[in-house]
This record gives C-alpha cells, structure tokens and sequence, in this order.
C-alpha cells in the first residue's frame, strides 16, 4: 500500500468519525428545536375560553391566585398569577396583560429592552428586571445560548380591546432566604411580588 493510499483511508476514516461525533451530537442534545426558549404548551381550549392568544413559547398562568395587578396609562392591566422557585435555580413570573381600554394597544418597543443583542431577535419582555432590595441584586430575563430572552417572545405588535396575552418571564432565582422582590417593567409601576 503506498503512502497516497494510507492517507485516502486516514481522511475517509477521519471524516466518518466526525459525522457519527456530530450525529450523536445532535442526538444527546434532542435534536434541533431552532433554539427557542418554550414552555410547555397548554390546552389550547383555556387560551379561546379566556379570549387570551398565547403567544409562541408561552404558557397559561394558573389563574387562582394574583400577586399584583399593574396598570399603565394605555387601560393596560399586568396581572401576576406567579413567581416560582424551582430546583433548577430560576424563578419563573407567569400572568396576563389585559387591554381594558376601547381601543387596540400597540405594544411599545421598550418591552423588549435596551439591549441591542436581543433587539434582533424580535419582540420579547427582556425589558422585564426583578430587584431583590434585601440582597441588593437586580436580576434580568436570563439567555439562552443564541441570546434569545427566555421569555414570552414572537407575540402580536398589538392586544385588541378586551382581549389579553399571557406572558411568561424567566429569571436566575434569588437566593432561599429572599421571599420576595420587586418587578420591573417598562410603562407600569413597580410592584413587590411573593415568591413561591
């Protein structure tokens, strides 16, 4: 066998290698999803009996129990169902953004935030911060590996009157000790929220 030959084997063995590496790859991270933060998905029959749209990646609140209700000068109500902690160290704010005016809302641009990393990848509510005032830490919408916000995220530029869109807002979870924090968003006022 001369050396061409025993260089040809090297790089078709070289090259299999590489493609089973990138196939088990893709395998053990469960295959593509386009990289979207989602939630899990709800019944759509809740979002049509609400008159709610969920928007892709979202999820419905559990609607028993309100930590805040917001309101901004547009007859904007933001309603907070919850705040939990789970074992994974983030802290995940669910609600509703309810239009109680007359008139169609358009959805300002600042809900998604200053950030020019995350302007690009469509509207979002990376605008949205919680303060730990005790611990004196402001935590943000956490990332995802392509800097997409994991947050309520691709939703209508508008909410028409009387209708609502539910919203979901991922975060890194204060520490134990901390039951409570202040959120943020623009256009509302602050209100302290309960952790759960």
């Amino acid at each position: 066998m001369d050396n061409r030959h025993v260089r040809n084997v090297r790089r078709a063995w070289a090259a299999a290698l590489l493609v089973s590496t990138l196939a088990f790859s893709v395998a053990a991270c469960g295959g593509d999803d386009g990289g979207e933060a989602k939630a899990p998905a709800a019944s759509s029959g809740t979002a049509k009996d609400e008159g709610a749209e969920a928007p892709e990646g979202d999820t419905l609140p559990d609607r028993s129990e309100t930590l805040a209700t917001l309101k901004n000068d547009k007859g904007i109500e933001m309603v907070v169902y919850s705040a939990t902690r789970d074992s994974g160290g983030f802290l995940t704010v669910s609600g509703d953004f309810k239009n109680t005016s007359g008139e169609g809302f358009t959805t300002p641009l600042e809900w998604s935030g200053p950030e020019q990393a995350v302007s690009s990848t469509g509207p979002s509510l990376a605008g949205m911060t919680l303060v730990d005032s005790a611990g004196k830490k402001r935590y943000y919408v956490l990332r995802d590996t392509d800097n997409r916000p994991l947050t309520t995220s691709k939703y209508t530029s508008s909410i028409e009157a009387g209708k609502s869109m539910n919203f979901f807002a991922q975060f890194p979870s204060p520490p134990n000790s901390t039951s409570q924090v202040d959120l943020q968003f623009p256009g509302f006022p602050n209100a302290t929220i309960e952790i759960s």
